[in-house]
């Protein structure tokens, strides 16, 4: 246990704990350390040259509040030394110790894209899931959404991102990519994750996202004729999933009124009750996180960055559920 300080002890006096601190205590109780530290260990420098490394723990630590609050390398290391909530979570004593700089934080998120950590984390994390019970088989649900990129060229290539391009969604064109997830329907936890150009079309990467022993999907229009694409249609398993894919709403208002219409409407409505799961996962990202704008330039280093930020989506509703508790039977 670790020694309190004075400002510990100042702290501790507070009559109102703030919504950060509730927040960094929950992820802190969650998480598996051990295992994410050990996924970590083997690609991490030894110090048998130069000066000794950060603890994995403390760096790993340092990079997970970036992620969370979206945070430039240079912000975190600001935030940490003006925020007691991110100290406490760091478990640093200036007495001690300091904060690591922000390019020794560069360094450590660059390792972390360049061996692809950010997916082993996704994976270590949907393992707990699946060991306590808490994701259902059977059924996924499929969606996609944009995010932004910046669209300056007033940049040292002077030209955008090349592996970013544009898109109209609506009467709106979007600049950027997208992000793709298969979300278990029972449970609401994501448990795959795709990237693309924002130009790709959501029915291209759709059988990506679907699970080996998935017999429905679920989905909006913009899925709807899934089941006649080649990689589904041509699959021995995936052609004999029952795509349960919401209608166009131009299609139920052409419909005369009667018994055929009221029973169009309840036979949607079933699907979105079920589709709707699909959307939480992507209101953290965005809201809670803040991630609604690509981060770095190429999607490799965003789709790193997105399976930290859906391990740790899965996570905090996992805590929200009850945390590693098996369900009973």
């Amino acid at each position: 246990m670790k020694q309190q300080t004075l400002s510990d002890m100042e702290y501790s006096n507070r009559k109102k704990r703030t919504k950060r601190e509730e927040f960094l205590e929950i992820m802190e109780d969650i998480i598996p350390w051990d295992e994410w530290t050990n996924i970590v260990e083997p690609v991490y420098p030894t110090g048998k040259r130069g000066r000794p490394p950060v603890a994995i723990e403390t760096i790993l630590r340092m990079y997970l509040l970036q992620v969370w609050f979206n945070l430039s390398d240079e912000g975190v290391e600001d935030a940490i030394y003006d925020s007691y909530a991110m100290r406490k979570f760091m478990g640093i004593n200036f007495l001690e110790e300091q904060v690591p700089d922000a390019t020794t934080l560069l360094h450590f998120r660059h390792l972390l894209e360049e061996k692809g950590i950010g997916k082993l984390f996704f994976d270590a994390i949907s393992r707990c899931l699946e060991k306590c019970g808490r994701v259902m088989h059977g059924g996924t649900i499929v969606d996609a959404t944009i995010l932004s990129a910046p669209t300056s060229t007033k940049n040292a290539a002077k030209a955008r991102d090349p592996e970013m391009h544009q898109t109209k969604k609506g009467n709106e064109w979007r600049f950027g990519m997208k992000c793709h997830t298969g979300v278990d329907a029972g449970t609401g936890f994501v448990h795959t994750v795709e990237v693309s150009s924002a130009n790709v079309h959501d029915i291209v990467m759709a059988g990506e996202l679907i699970r080996e022993d998935d017999t429905v999907v679920y989905g909006d229009a913009g899925y709807l004729g899934i089941e006649r694409r080649p990689e589904i249609a041509q699959d021995p398993h995936k052609s004999k999933i029952d795509y349960r894919i919401n209608q166009r709403p131009g299609k139920i208002n052409a419909l005369k009124d009667g018994p055929g219409k009221d029973w169009f409407h309840v036979i949607e409505h079933q699907k979105s009750a079920v589709r709707c799961k699909v959307e939480h996962p992507y209101q953290l990202i965005k809201n809670k996180f803040g991630y609604r704008k690509v981060a770095y330039r190429g999607l490799a280093k965003n789709h790193n960055r997105l399976y930290l930020l859906f391990a740790s989506a899965n996570l905090w509703m996992c805590a929200r559920s009850g945390g590693w508790r098996p369900y009973a039977v």
